[in-house]
């Protein structure tokens, strides 16, 4: 290889040249430096890994990166000349006007060096050129490690339009960066629209004045906003082992959407053959309220048809599941509240800001959510982001921050939520097209799908010691900034390499430094400084306790000590229930004492004169108590006198016996006996059309002081009533007292008689 003399290195060292292009392959380029070891001066000079340089040619200045240092000879002495190479990745250029001014940065490369040419340290003029950007569209996020004095700006559009990612190990400084960067943003654009996913509630003080802080206890998001992948989640779990459960739901839901949508009755058949009939117009996946009162009430529906009734298990196995988990308190943000509204509008609005009202970004915190469902939110929350996006036409941007990336859209395909990591590649793959804009933070990115960490246009690496995680960066890289990621394992506090479309240059800066008040709440814990102080005082472990197992539950301290009033209040008020009820029992058996005395103390009455059961019923008779009075003699009369009911009172109707009463027997009576009215029926008399029981029934029934009347007729043969009886006689004409034989029933009997 051609060493140059010192002389002429000499004079080559007055135009600020260190070295001389001796190798150009495409983007790459081989520096041979000069051997400037005994100048002093020239060694400030030397080029560094990530060092820009300069190349001047005719019509440009071209730039490259050094990606590599190496001298493949070394001298056996410190006296002897050794070869210094450079490895160039040739970046862009600076085009030059007629009077040889450099005007504005361009990528790329038209118009290469050539063999010979010299290369020197790129200026500051012609760094802030390659490294500067609008001020109205760019953000500083810190300085260049090459010069500290020129900013490192962060173009936002490019940034955002085209997503970006946030790598690094643990404690190296990624949730200060993303604070950086984005109240960078929220500074200059104060209308944005943020949604920043927050797995360890760090980021609540980091924007304090810009958030709108949603946490378990204040989130709502109800069930009928879900899918069916994230239902079946929610409510089944594993879907393999609940098909017949998965296919109920899937008939009934839509059911239950339509009805909502028609609000009707649930007891309205009208109602319900319309919203058979709209069921079509809903699907599980349509974003429309339906109670749950409906579904089950429907579940229930299912259970009593015949075709269900051989295996009634899925039907009860899914009601059970359903009561449980809308009675969770830990569900309370997806199945609490007494009435179901349309509140898309607003949960929307709440989520993306829309209006912002100060308040341009929104830190929903998953601490405290059940961990069984927090994949089922982060799915809601990622799909809701592209379909706004989707539908709202591009006309409010929407940013996605994914906080702990590897845990939604792991690398594995067995292993994450399914729904999830299609919702969150659907923003990477086409968010782009609908200004749905998405942002990766993690700490192993090898751990992360390939697919959608190769959509991240702009990368911010920090320092990284795993392998395997640093080959997934080498392959995101281009090939002119790749030396650069050799820095990785050995970058320290705040600096990183960035690249990508949101910078100019691949290029390693150190960010600046936040503010105390701003700082994420993710701090090294300081073991030292904590163990050597003792707390003393049991304050903390109740407040502890308290905080524990209040985690997810939606109501606070506050809200339990006004459920336990409330709970007060209605023991107190079934109690005074419990109280009123026995004063009415009392009440009620003092007026029934009351009543049963007035009947004791009435005079007792015969029974019904007639002595007929009612058709259909089987009666016993009323008690009977013989009267206090002197036996009756009958009068020496002729027989038919007896029979027609001589004596007998001349009101000229029957008395009527009333249930529970004791009737007193009329004067005239036989004791004992029953009357015989001069109608034509007899005390035993059985009606037409009716049949009448056995007789002895009552003889059975009755007590010992009660005997029939000895004049009762007997029985007549079966089929009396069809056959003629014989004419009885005639009473007197002048017979006083005697009943007229003309009217009603006994007449018309009587008539057909004669």
């Amino acid at each position: 290889m051609y060493i140059p003399s010192a002389d002429k290195q000499s004079r080559d060292r007055t135009d600020g040249s260190i070295g001389r292009i001796v190798s150009v392959t495409g983007s790459k380029a081989i520096v041979l430096l000069d051997d400037n070891r005994r100048n002093k001066e020239s060694l400030a000079n030397r080029p560094e890994m990530g060092t820009l340089l300069g190349i001047e040619t005719a019509n440009s200045v071209v730039l490259g990166l050094v990606s590599a240092l190496s001298v493949p000879v070394p001298a056996q002495k410190e006296d002897d000349p050794e070869v210094w190479i450079a490895e160039l990745g040739l970046v862009g250029e600076l085009p030059k006007d007629k009077e040889g001014r450099t005007q504005n940065f361009n990528r790329g490369v038209t118009a290469y060096p050539a063999l010979g040419d010299r290369v020197r340290v790129a200026s500051r003029e012609e760094l802030l050129k390659a490294f500067s950007a609008s001020a109205d569209t760019a953000v500083r996020v810190g300085t260049l490690r090459q010069d500290s004095s020129i900013p490192a700006m962060v173009r936002t559009d490019e940034m955002l339009g085209k997503h970006f990612a946030i790598l690094g190990t643990t404690g190296t400084g990624k949730s200060c960066t993303t604070a950086l960067i984005f109240r960078a943003i929220l500074e200059k654009n104060p209308k944005a629209h943020i949604v920043l996913l927050d797995p360890h509630n760090e980021y609540s003080t980091s924007f304090s004045e810009y958030a709108e802080v949603i946490t378990p206890h204040n989130l709502h998001l109800p069930y009928w906003l879900l899918t069916w992948d994230e239902l079946v989640e929610v409510l089944v779990g594993n879907a393999q082992d609940r098909k017949t459960e998965l296919e109920i739901l899937q008939e009934l839901i839509p059911l239950c959407k339509s009805k909502y949508a028609q609000k009707s009755n649930s007891n309205d058949r009208v109602a319900l053959k319309r919203a058979l009939v709209m069921a079509n117009r809903f699907t599980v996946d349509t974003p429309v309220p339906y109670r749950i009162s409906d579904l089950l009430a429907m579940i229930d529906d299912k259970m009593g048809m015949l075709e269900n009734k051989r295996d009634l298990s899925p039907y009860r196995w899914l009601k059970q599941r359903i009561d449980i988990i809308s009675q969770d308190l830990r569900y309370g943000f997806m199945f609490g509240g007494f009435t179901v509204n349309d509140s898309m509008a607003s949960i929307l609005g709440r989520f993306f800001r829309i209006p912002v009202n100060g308040k341009p970004i929104s830190i929903l915190e998953l601490t405290g959510l059940p961990t069984e469902i927090v994949n089922v939110v982060v799915s809601v929350l990622c799909r809701m982001t592209f379909d706004f996006a989707l539908w709202g036409e591009g006309h409010v941007p929407v940013t996605l921050v994914c906080e702990e990336a590897h845990r939604y859209v792991p690398a594995n395909a067995n292993t994450g939520f399914e729904p999830a990591k299609r919702a969150i590649a659907r923003i990477a793959k086409e968010g782009r097209k609908y200004g749905a804009s998405l942002c990766i933070i993690t700490q192993r990115p090898a751990e992360i799908d390939p697919t959608i960490l190769s959509q991240c246009n702009t990368v911010f690496a920090l320092r990284m010691s795993n392998d395997r995680d640093q080959q997934i960066v080498q392959s995101a890289i281009a090939d002119t900034g790749s030396g650069l990621l050799e820095f990785l394992p050995a970058l320290g506090s705040r600096e990183a390499i960035a690249f990508g479309d949101g910078m100019t240059l691949p290029v390693r800066i150190k960010f600046d430094e936040l503010p105390k008040f701003a700082m994420p709440r993710s701090s090294t814990a300081r073991f030292t400084e904590k163990w050597n102080t003792d707390l003393g005082d049991e304050a903390f472990l109740n407040t502890l306790v308290e905080r524990w197992r209040h985690t997810g539950n939606p109501a606070s301290l506050a809200e339990d000590a006004m459920l336990n009033d409330a709970e007060i209040a209605a023991q107190q008020t079934a109690a005074a229930h419990a109280s009123s009820q026995q004063a009415f029992a009392q009440q009620a058996a003092a007026q029934q004492a009351a009543q049963a005395s007035v009947y004791q103390q009435q005079p007792s009455r015969a029974p019904q004169g007639n002595g007929m059961r009612q058709p259909g019923f089987v009666q016993a008779p009323p008690a009977y108590q013989p009267p206090q009075q002197q036996a009756y003699a009958p009068p020496q009369q002729p027989q038919a006198f007896a029979q027609a009911g001589q004596g007998m009172p001349q009101h000229g109707y029957e008395p009527q016996q009333q249930q529970g009463f004791a009737q007193p027997q009329p004067q005239g009576f036989p004791q004992g006996g029953q009357p015989n009215f001069g109608n034509g029926f007899g005390g035993q008399q059985q009606q037409p059309g009716f049949t009448q029981g056995a007789p002895d029934v009552y003889a059975q029934q009755a007590p010992q002081n009660y005997a029939p009347a000895s004049a009762a007729a007997a029985p007549r043969p079966a089929g009396s009533l069809l056959r003629r009886p014989a004419a009885e006689p005639a009473p007197p004409a002048s017979g006083g007292g005697l009943l007229k034989r003309t009217g009603g029933l006994g007449g018309l009997l009587r008539r057909r008689e004669t």
